[in-house]
């Protein structure tokens, strides 16, 4: 231990310090940036307590943190190394024994092993403002430091249930109204420790140990959520284990928590566990990029050139980050649509609770701006082209753009498929052209293609990736090709659930298997919501080069060729109305139709193997642009998929999947079905070269 004289504290080591003041002992946390239950802040607690157990001039302990927030969980450098000495488990056990009293102050966000050492504690104040929440069904486990016992002893089985089975975290009013927490408070955490221990040991503050408390039985509030998940969540693993650890809450607590512990051991070992790991790593990993040292460009401004759907959804989660817009339209009726788009989205937002009505007032009223003159843009810091996807169009916009758009100014397209290369060389400075590929609706999706050309700027990369972080989006950097990462792999892998929907299966076998797999919607719901004009005019874009050997399958161009382009006509390869979706017997029929046109006798297929087949062509194109250079590393594929397409979250994306599956299995695959189509089915050299030598994707990770 080393002493501070100037701030009287005691170090136990460089995270955990001691302070007395008087009969009060104050215990800091200090582990920047989030005070994570790392081994050394677990270890320098555990010391710092045992010590004061044995001081008979202190009469009770405060614990709070300084910095920006109390323990805000597990520290991520240690997932997937063997535990040190203590555990959390125990630390919070031997918290809960102190014979001398312990109230916790909480600030900032205390989550997961952050809030289950506060209820371990004694007594517990929050500052307001303070968020608490038990967030480990994400990762594909359940709290295993006694969350899933000493929660429902203070807020009850529901509220409990409630939080652990979402692990989503609830406001400090909240945890007061539930018995989380005992009081609100303002202050600096520090001096409200020294005021809330001195009310220890007045008997102004009660002092209890969760652990003795009683949870009320509650067998309906526990059925309850069985049942809610059974239906919303029949696939996931760890939701159900932590009903089952919250059941054990009328058992002593030493035994409900063997059971927790039994049932952790469950989730820790369940595919889904990793999965879910995997997918929370890939968001920090696809932030390494080549231009990551380069300073952003700063963006005060931002013009949108374009009111449709992508649009004022890119206007709005502009405005809602705070950063003003200007809006562009050919004609004052553009505009107007996409005004009250805007206006509608904000709206929602309101309703939701995420703006104040008096936010929401000043966007309209100050922070947008609109004109049907490409020269308001000329004070914008970055121009964001979002019209329909016609090559032409874009290109006179961006010539347009290089007259009126200020020197410096970043010139970015939101085109989902086109050439940035072609688009940037209608400009005197391509270094400032990049792609932007927000995701519908925009202000709703998270994902944010960034789209680097050949002559892109590492300043205007980075400030890519710094307005992606400003607008709360995952940025995944991609190179140029035609649908860059995520619409490449998936023109691919929809022309496999065709050539099934052409060989036998139907739309609705095709969908149903793939939400068996976990996707929220199948590829022909998507496809129905997305519109099918949408793929139709990719389609004939293609026609000119589409190889001669490619078996091409017209069905979805025959319903639009009937004006069916999905839910916005009412029907597509699903019919929408007051009865609900449901298959359409028309679409069924062209279907068949076409069957015939090319002498196909169609056969059934299983659900297993319409996702062997779907999920086999979704790998076998990533790993095409993986080694296209496309894209930086699998995991960055993996951010793609599961943050704009639907993958589910609990199988990690597709090149993790991979690794579960392996590429001796996958090279069979692919051989086998390249029997009936060699085109189409090649087995990639790097799928190839893995088989061979034993290597993984998660390798390729590692390294890169």
């Amino acid at each position: 231990m080393q002493a501070n004289p100037e701030t009287g504290e005691t170090g136990i080591n460089d995270v955990v310090s001691i302070e007395r003041h008087g009969q009060i002992a104050l215990i800091a946390l200090d582990n920047p940036p989030v005070n994570a239950a790392s081994h050394a802040l677990r270890s320098g607690l555990w010391t710092a307590v045992e010590g004061l157990q044995a001081d008979t001039g202190v009469q009770a302990i405060a614990l709070y943190a300084k910095g920006r927030t109390f323990i805000a969980g597990a520290d991520i450098r240690e997932f997937g190394k063997p535990p040190l000495d203590p555990w959390l488990p125990e630390l919070c056990n031997f918290i809960e024994k102190s014979v001398k009293p312990i109230v916790c102050v909480l600030h900032g966000t205390t989550l997961g092993g952050g809030l289950e050492v506060a209820m371990s504690c004694h007594a517990r104040v929050a500052l307001k403002g303070t968020k608490v929440g038990l967030p480990e069904v994400t990762l594909g486990i359940l709290p295993g430091a006694g969350g899933t016992q000493r929660a429902p002893r203070l807020a009850g089985i529901p509220k409990a249930l409630d939080m652990i089975t979402s692990g989503k975290p609830v406001g400090a009013e909240d945890a007061l109204e539930h018995g989380l927490i005992d009081r609100i408070v303002e202050g600096d955490p520090r001096e409200i420790a020294i005021g809330s221990a001195q009310e220890l040991i007045d008997g102004t503050l009660a002092a209890r140990k969760t652990g003795e408390l009683t949870a009320e039985p509650d067998e309906a509030a526990l059925e309850a959520m069985r049942a809610k998940l059974a239906k919303s969540q029949p696939l996931l693993f760890s939701p159900h284990k932590c009903v089952d650890a919250v059941a054990a809450c009328g058992l002593p607590v030493e035994e409900g928590m063997k059971e927790e512990r039994r049932l952790y051991n469950e989730c820790m070992e369940s595919p889904q566990r990793a999965g879910l790991i995997h997918a929370f790593f890939s968001e920090r990993a696809v932030t390494k990029i080549p231009e990551a040292k380069s300073e952003p460009r700063p963006i005060n401004a931002i013009g949108v050139i374009g009111g449709g759907t992508m649009g004022s959804g890119i206007a709005t989660t502009a405005l809602l980050a705070g950063v003003p817009v200007t809006l562009t339209e050919r004609d004052q009726a553009g505009l107007d649509r996409g005004i009250s788009a805007i206006t509608k989205n904000l709206d929602g937002a309101v309703k939701r609770g995420k703006l104040s009505t008096a936010a929401r007032e000043d966007i309209l009223s100050s922070k947008l701006k609109t004109s049907t003159d490409l020269a308001a843009l000329a004070d914008a810091d970055l121009i964001i082209e979002a019209v329909f996807e016609d090559m032409d169009v874009k290109r006179d916009i961006f010539g347009t753009l290089d007259r009126v758009a200020k020197k410096g100014a970043v010139l970015a397209s939101n085109t989902s498929y086109l050439d940035i290369n072609e688009i940037a060389a209608m400009t005197s400075r391509p270094a400032d052209v990049i792609g932007l590929h927000f995701f519908s609706p925009a202000h709703v999706m998270r994902l944010l293609e960034v789209v680097v050309a050949d002559k892109t700027g590492a300043d205007v990369v980075a400030t890519g990736f710094a307005l992606a972080k400003r607008l709360k989006k995952i940025a995944v950097r991609s190179g140029v090709c035609d649908g860059f990462i995520g619409n490449r792999i998936m023109t691919f892998y929809k022309k496999a659930a065709d050539y099934m929907m052409m060989d036998g299966a139907s739309p609705e076998e095709i969908d149903t298997a793939m939400r068996g797999f976990g996707f929220a919607m199948g590829p022909y719901q998507v496809a129905d919501l997305a519109g099918l004009d949408i793929s139709w005019a990719a389609n004939k874009r293609r026609a000119a080069t589409r190889p001669a050997e490619e078996r091409y399958i017209p069905i979805a161009d025959r319903l639009c060729e009937n004006g069916w382009f999905g839910r916005k006509t009412g029907q597509g390869f699903y019919i929408y109305d007051d009865e609900g979706p449901r298959p359409n017997p028309d679409a069924l029929a062209i279907i068949d139709a076409v069957r015939a046109e090319a002498g196909v006798t169609p056969r059934s297929f299983s659900s297993e193997e319409i996702v062997s087949r779907f999920m086999t062509a979704m790998i076998s194109e990533s790993i095409r642009v993986l080694e296209e250079g496309i894209a930086l590393r699998p995991i960055d594929i993996d951010a793609v998929f599961l943050n704009g397409y639907g993958f589910p979250r609990f199988r990690g994306g597709p090149m993790h999947t991979a690794d579960v599956i392996g590429a001796k299995e996958l090279v069979r695959r692919i051989e086998d079905y390249a029997r009936e189509d060699a085109y189409y089915w090649r087995v990639p050299a790097l799928l190839r070269q893995m088989a061979e030598s034993g290597g993984t994707f998660a390798d390729m990770n590692s390294k890169g």
